[in-house]
C-alpha cells in the first residue's frame, strides 16, 4: 500500500507541486527536483524506489534504471516531525505537472523515461521495453519507457501544454517525443511516417509512434528534445553571425 499524500499544484508554465505529509509519511523523487522542504522533513538518498525487496532486487532495479540514463538513486523525503509538514518539487523545464492516481488507472501506467517527477512511497518504478522489434530500433525517445505501479499518487511532468485524451479502440499516431504516458491497456508500436519523400523532407521524422486500444493517453506539445534542438540551432547561428 502506498502512503496517502495531499498535494497542491502551483503556477502556470513553470509549475511546482507542494506535498503535505503526515508524520512518518514519505514521498520519493528524482534527484535534483526538490524545491523546498519544511521543518520536520528529513531526506535520504537510497538505491531505487524502496519497493524492491532484498539486495538483489535493489541491484537489479538500479541496473535497469541505468538503461534509461536516470540516476541509480532516488531521494526519499519523510516527515519525521510530530505535525504535518510540506515539501515541494519543481518541473525541470517549462510545462505542466500531471497528477495521476494509480488506483484510478488500474494500478499501472507507462511513461517517457524522463517524465517521472515524484510519487508517494510504495510506488514501484521499473523499465518497460517495447514488445515489438520495430519500436526497439526506431522508437527514439519512446523506446525506453518507465513503468509505474502501485495504488498511490504519482506526478509526471511534460513540456508545453498537456493533452489528456481517452481512446476507445481507435489508433492515434504521435511524434515519439510528444508522448508523456499512457495506461497499460494501450498498445504501443512504431510505424513509418510515410513515403521516402515525406520522411526525408517532411520535417516530422522517419517514424511515428502509434497508440491503440482503450484507455487514457497524455501528450505534450513541447518535448524537451525539440526545445533543446531549437536552442542549440539558434545558438550556433548566432555564434557564426558573431564570428562573421
Amino acid at each position: 500500500m502506498s502512503h496517502e499524500i495531499d498535494y497542491q499544484i502551483h503556477g502556470e508554465s513553470m509549475q511546482y507541486v507542494e506535498i503535505e505529509l503526515d508524520p512518518e509519511e514519505t514521498v520519493i523523487a528524482e534527484a535534483g527536483t526538490m524545491m523546498y522542504m519544511g521543518e520536520g522533513i528529513t531526506f535520504e538518498t537510497r538505491m531505487g524506489d524502496g519497493a524492491e525487496s532484498g539486495v538483489v532486487g535493489k541491484l537489479f532495479g538500479a541496473a535497469k534504471r541505468m538503461l534509461t540514463s536516470e540516476s541509480l538513486f532516488m531521494t526519499h523525503f519523510t516527515n519525521s516531525g510530530a505535525g504535518k509538514a510540506r515539501v515541494a518539487f519543481a518541473s525541470p523545464y517549462p510545462g505542466q505537472i500531471v497528477p495521476i492516481g494509480l488506483a484510478d488507472v488500474g494500478g499501472e501506467i507507462l511513461c517517457q523515461k524522463d517524465a517521472f517527477l515524484c510519487a508517494a512511497k510504495g510506488t514501484e518504478l521499473s523499465v518497460a521495453f517495447s514488445k515489438r522489434l520495430g519500436a526497439g530500433f526506431f522508437g527514439g525517445e519512446g523506446f525506453v519507457l518507465q513503468r509505474l505501479r502501485g495504488d498511490g499518487q504519482i506526478f509526471v511532468h511534460a513540456g508545453g501544454t498537456v493533452l489528456e485524451r481517452q481512446l476507445d479502440g481507435e489508433k492515434l499516431r504521435v511524434d515519439t517525443g510528444c508522448i508523456v504516458g499512457f495506461e497499460s491497456g494501450i498498445d504501443y508500436d512504431i510505424e513509418m511516417a510515410g513515403g521516402l519523400k515525406s520522411m526525408m523532407f517532411g520535417g516530422e521524422g522517419m517514424f511515428l509512434a502509434t497508440l491503440e486500444g482503450r484507455g487514457r493517453v497524455w501528450l505534450q506539445s513541447l518535448p524537451f528534445a525539440r526545445l533543446a534542438d531549437r536552442v542549440l540551432e539558434n545558438a550556433v547561428h548566432l555564434e557564426r553571425k558573431g564570428e562573421s
